[in-house]
């Protein structure tokens, strides 16, 4: 699981009939620099599948892989990369 900040949305025209009732947002990985508030410390972007409903800036937990279309077993999604929880607060312990 990582933790990310939502930069993003991404817009579909079509989609995948079980796809239906949630967004899909575009989430930068965030590193241990990046979370104590060093922007650099931020991976490469990439698409979320998001039924909570995270906004613009929001700090996500995602599930990625197989983990990720866990949350609708038996059911199936075409999905790789899930929004698991929103997060409040994030603290950084420094050792």
């Amino acid at each position: 699981m990582r933790i990310c900040e939502v930069i993003g949305t991404v817009t579909l025209s079509r989609s995948h009939s079980s796809l239906r009732g949630a967004v899909w947002r575009v989430a930068a990985p965030l590193n241990r620099e990046a979370l104590s508030g060093d922007r650099g410390g931020r991976g490469e972007p990439y698409v979320v599948y998001d039924e909570l409903g995270a906004g613009l800036g929001c700090l996500i937990a995602v599930s990625e892989g197989a983990e990720a279309s866990a949350p609708f077993h038996p059911e199936q999604k075409p999905i790789d990369a899930y929004n698991s929880a929103i997060l409040d607060h994030c603290a950084i312990r420094h050792r």
